[in-house]
């Protein structure tokens, strides 16, 4: 099981709850004729959302997917090596955290997230905050009676 939302083109999606939805089902079939692993041929500012989130919460798979062959814990890393273990600044950087692969499926008018549990509460700020910043509509597929949000407005609602 996964914690999963949705983003989505709100010039595409209908806004009232029983339409949406039925868009949202028609959505999850996976039908259309693409590779939902790639961002490419995705509409309004899905790429942008894409763009903006990835970094955070690197996907799994397709063009951009994390690499996990590059963790290699015994080799010390760049700071690690420059500085004897600890990174300058104020705060050091946290060790990777591999709960934040995750699972995207990007269709041309919408982008399925699949979380860890282990990173639901950050994964819910970080993305209404990047569809904030993005404006692109926002689905919580996880909760029972999720939220469906298409406004800056009430996307800002969401925000904590």
């Amino acid at each position: 099981m996964s914690y999963d939302l949705l983003v989505f083109d709100p010039q595409v999606a209908p806004v009232s709850r029983p339409a949406f939805m039925a868009w949202y089902g028609d959505l999850a079939k996976w039908e259309e004729a693409r590779d939902y692993n790639s961002p490419e041929g995705m509409t309004g500012n899905l790429p942008q959302f894409y763009d903006r989130l990835r970094p955070v919460f690197p996907p799994m798979n397709g063009p951009f997917a994390f690499d996990f062959d590059t963790l290699v814990e015994d080799k010390p890393s760049f700071w690690q090596r420059l500085f004897g273990g600890r990174q300058p600044g104020p705060k050091a950087l946290e060790p990777f955290n591999e709960s934040m692969v995750t699972d995207y499926s990007c269709a041309a008018s919408g982008i399925y997230m699949s979380f860890a549990w282990s990173v639901a509460e950050q994964a819910y700020e970080e993305v209404v905050r990047a569809a904030l910043e993005t404006g692109v509509g926002f689905f919580d597929v996880s909760a029972a009676d999720g939220v469906i949000a298409h406004t800056s407005e009430q996307l800002q609602a969401l925000a904590l």
